[in-house]
């Protein structure tokens, strides 16, 4: 049996039920899964009867949370920035910049629930709640290893080859592509709930998530032209700017595709709430990576891993998101020996 599971009845219909309010990463395949993975333990640890509801958050210009946000009897984030809330009980991120500021990163380390966790070296939050689960709270479930693996392998990029990521061959690559270009909360949320229960070949192979692949493919193939005609190289460094294309995204790994001598890709790119700034490294550079992406995005308000980071303005803000771009290309070239 495949397809996707329905959602449960509404909390107003089951009032007495404890509700969880799940955040996670949106459209990033590693958000998807740590909640789907996160949800199972949840359910399997700590409250078998809850009722759980989703919400996705996007790194954007200004504040990231509001109280109304966290609106359940218990709230979680995974894969994304701390909040200080009083109302946050269960917190699982591993990216460097997980702090918003060094008030928050002291709130944190003050926490005592046991409920709180981050780890800046683990390659995607997916396998660290998975560790955490089993070796602080006696959870493993086996259904879930191949879901852990890929999550494991996209977001720490542990890939055989550009092409590989490029080409979309495999199921679990598909459903990459369509998490991270779908902006249907119900159909995300529809996705989460079928992962927790559902082995992920069946899930990604279901006609849901087929029809919704197929234009997004065929964008994806105009992207690649598209950063084709605009990519340029030198020392080091790619960037290029799909602004005035109108892409919103790109396949992260385009640039390595097309230019494999590369070690590092700046590329600009808008939608409707922020002018975006994609910072990367290649996994497969002939040369060794030398500077820290996060560290570098965090400086213009951004933030990420050592590998790939980001930097968000708002949409209006084009021209100061081209010339931090300048800034940043020049920076990452400026060690660059033949």
């Amino acid at each position: 049996m495949g397809g996707f599971v329905e959602p449960p009845i509404s909390a107003s219909a089951n009032p007495s039920r404890m509700r969880l309010r799940l955040l996670f990463h949106d459209h990033c395949f590693d958000g998807v899964a740590s909640a789907a993975v996160f949800t199972r333990f949840y359910l399997a640890r700590v409250r078998p009867d809850a009722e759980v509801s989703y919400a996705g958050l996007l790194h954007r210009p200004g504040s990231l949370f509001g109280e109304g946000m966290f609106d359940g009897d218990e709230n979680a984030i995974v894969d994304f920035k701390y909040s200080p809330s009083d109302r946050l009980t269960w917190w699982f991120d591993h990216h460097q910049s997980a702090f918003l500021t060094p008030a928050d990163e002291a709130h944190f380390r003050a926490d005592r629930s046991g409920q709180k966790f981050w780890d800046a070296d683990s390659k995607s939050c997916t396998e660290f709640i998975a560790r955490v689960a089993r070796d602080d709270f006696g959870f493993e479930d086996e259904r879930l290893s191949p879901l852990v693996k890929w999550a494991h392998t996209i977001d720490g990029a542990f890939y055989e080859s550009p092409a590989q990521v490029v080409e979309l061959r495999e199921p679990a690559l598909q459903l990459m592509q369509v998490i991270e270009n779908v902006d249907d909360p119900a159909f995300i949320e529809r996705l989460i709930r079928s992962l927790t229960e559902t082995p992920l070949d069946e899930v990604a192979l279901s006609p849901e998530v087929r029809s919704r692949l197929a234009p997004i493919r065929e964008r994806h193939l105009e992207t690649l032209e598209a950063v084709r005609r605009k990519i340029t190289y030198a020392r080091g460094a790619v960037n290029f700017d799909l602004i005035e294309e109108g892409f919103e995204g790109f396949n992260k790994f385009i640039p390595y595709y097309l230019h494999p001598e590369t070690t590092y890709s700046v590329a600009l790119t808008r939608t409707a709430y922020r002018t975006k700034i994609s910072v990367g490294s290649n996994p497969w550079s002939p040369r060794p990576r030398t500077h820290n992406i996060a560290s570098i995005c965090e400086r213009y308000g951004g933030g990420g891993h050592a590998v790939v980071g980001a930097v968000s303005f708002a949409p209006e803000e084009v021209e100061r998101a081209r010339q931090a771009a300048k800034e940043i290309v020049a920076e990452l070239q400026g060690d660059f020996r033949e």
